[in-house]
């Protein structure tokens, strides 16, 4: 990869930026690949709930802070991986200190690491001034995850592959979300790997099984409860049946539809209204729950 280098902007400037969670309105699991990944079909949904990261230039190396102590601030944080891998891949060698205030619940089907891993790329690209191209941002981004790729674009897209091939599709006609954070530890290779987990393996046409594209007819038609499905719920509701219950009592409070986003825990309830929503949040005691509305983009610079 050839970075088009500029001059590096001056030492002690600081820049914020917003990463946006992801939701799954529709999540299929298909065959397993012969690398070990699964193919999924997927319509990938950005919402208005976000982490803050503020990127500080400074001499030469790269550090990281965040507001959640049991974070990890080096090697295994994705933010700190992407900022390690665009210096690598382009070979530049600024230092950037990187502040992460989270309020994206961690391994919670939200993308929430990708969606800071993202953001970093995006932010460093622009601070550093390399002038990578989209394609370029996302060749990266798909060595730090599958999602990646996406939550540096946002919006309302169908994934194949491993989620790594988007297409945008028509913006989500704006809806609000309750999503319900229950803190239940979800391991996704383990639902991955479950016997429950009953994988799609109908024929696809044209890449896409009939059931992927009813889904988008729906969506494209703004029938949004047609549209929602996760392949993984059976599995995972199989062991945590609280999420089950979750789902069940959105619904029964008059949510349009309810799903759990990618393996959970997080489970999300869609409404018209913000009025709705708020009153269907106020009745869910017992968990943390969000209202955030459709979002259209991953990213965005705030300062």
């Amino acid at each position: 990869m050839v970075a088009h280098a500029r001059n590096t902007r001056s030492v002690g400037m600081t820049v914020s930026y917003r990463a946006y969670a992801k939701i799954n309105l529709y999540l299929d699991v298909l065959d397993r690949r012969p690398d070990g990944y699964h193919d999924i079909e997927t319509i990938f949904q950005t919402v208005g709930l976000s982490d803050k990261l503020m990127f500080s230039t400074i001499p030469r190396e790269v550090s990281l802070k965040c507001n959640v102590p049991e974070l990890d601030c080096l090697d295994s944080n994705l933010a700190y991986q992407a900022a390690m891998l665009i210096r690598e891949r382009t070979g530049r060698k600024p230092g950037v200190h990187i502040e992460i205030e989270k309020h994206i619940p961690i391994a919670a089907g939200l993308a929430g690491g990708s969606a800071d891993a993202a953001a970093t790329l995006v932010a460093l690209n622009a601070i550093w001034e390399i002038a990578l191209s989209p394609s370029e941002i996302a060749e990266l981004a798909l060595e730090l995850g599958s999602d990646v790729p996406y939550c540096t674009v946002g919006g309302t897209v169908l994934a194949t592959g491993r989620g790594e091939r988007i297409t945008p599709l028509k913006p989500l006609r704006r809806k609000w979300f309750i999503l319900v954070h229950p803190a239940i530890p979800v391991s996704a290779s383990r639902v991955y790997n479950s016997p429950r987990l009953k994988r799609n393996t109908a024929s696809r046409v044209n890449g896409l099984t009939a059931g992927f594209r009813q889904a988008l007819n729906a969506l494209e038609n703004n029938d949004v409860t047609e549209a929602v499905f996760n392949r993984m719920e059976e599995a995972v509701f199989a062991e945590h049946p609280q999420l089950a219950g979750i789902k069940g009592r959105l619904l029964d409070q008059g949510c349009l539809c309810a799903a759990m986003s990618g393996s959970g825990p997080t489970v999300f309830g869609i409404c018209t209204t913000k009025k709705d929503a708020v009153r269907i949040a106020n009745m869910i005691e017992d968990y943390d729950t969000s209202v955030v509305s459709s979002v259209p983009r991953a990213v965005e610079q705030t300062e």
